[in-house]
């Protein structure tokens, strides 16, 4: 399994640092597995457990028969894409249109949150109660603001990104999830805004917890759920396994390195160089 993060976040993940849930959980669930020769669902439609979704269509390019054997998961903001700071004018706009109230959010730490944290965070600064209530009325006013906020000048895709998600899509034996803070909607919202959604058929998201580093054992489960996905443990790259660093998020080089990923690049544009780490790191 491999997490792709945004570079903000490097300090938190601990990287070299076992996490036991998320490793014993892998054993446990390899020892149930019953192995078959399907790979991903391969229809459109297919349905992911994760909450408040139109459902994702699975990965293209997967070959039927073909055990996958390797697991790409994905963080959004500042490793797939950037977003010229599209979420945090939406958050504004929500809070203005659904609250009446105005101010600035740049006090309030975005990186590495999950985007019930940050909701959290701007009731506590503003005053308003935390109520289930607030939270739905604020995140679908930004949901509804996230489009328009996206056509802006500076969001796009980072170098490589495109390239490299559908050289993994061919490969067939390599599958690709997401694990990231975004609640589902939201990035459902970015991700189809640059054309890159129908690539994840599952993952992690901030509906399944307030909490980034509880997010590795939902992914990890909602992939091993499908039948043919087995990768060794060997071959995991994750919060407490493998983390592979890219400079695209804010931090520099060697900055990342200095925290210890096993591997740090610049950005992702080396398709084939990438794909050969990911499956034979040193």
């Amino acid at each position: 399994m491999t997490l792709l993060r945004r570079t903000a976040e490097i300090p938190r993940a601990r990287h070299g640092e076992e996490i036991p849930e998320l490793m014993q959980f892998h054993r446990q669930k390899k020892r149930r597995a019953t192995p078959t020769p399907a790979v991903l669902p391969g229809k459109p439609g297919f349905s992911s457990p994760a909450t408040n979704s139109v459902a994702a269509p699975a990965p293209t390019g997967t070959l039927p028969g073909l055990a996958v054997k390797f697991l790409l998961l994905w963080d959004i903001d500042g490793t797939l894409i950037t977003s010229g700071n599209a979420g945090m004018r939406a958050l504004q706009s929500a809070l203005h249109g659904r609250f009446g109230l105005e101010g600035s959010l740049d006090d309030i730490e975005f990186a590495g949150r999950t985007d019930t944290w940050i909701m959290r965070a701007i009731f506590r600064k503003f005053g308003l109660p935390a109520t289930p209530e607030n939270f739905a009325r604020l995140f679908d006013a930004y949901v509804s603001a996230l489009p328009r906020e996206l056509h802006n000048p500076h969001a796009r895709v980072l170098p490589g990104v495109r390239e490299l998600l559908q050289a993994a899509a061919a490969h067939g034996a390599i599958a690709q999830g997401l694990l990231t803070g975004n609640m589902r909607r939201g990035a459902q919202v970015k991700l189809a805004h640059h054309g890159l959604w129908e690539y994840f058929g599952f993952g992690a998201f901030g509906d399944d917890s307030e909490l980034r580093n509880d997010l590795g054992p939902h992914a990890l489960r909602r992939a091993l759920e499908h039948p043919g996905v087995h990768f060794p443990a060997t071959n995991v790259w994750a919060i407490g396994a493998r983390t592979l660093a890219v400079a695209t998020g804010g931090s520099s080089l060697a900055h990342l390195r200095a925290h210890a990923p096993t591997a740090a690049l610049p950005d992702l544009s080396a398709t084939a160089e990438v794909l050969a780490l990911l499956q034979h790191p040193a």
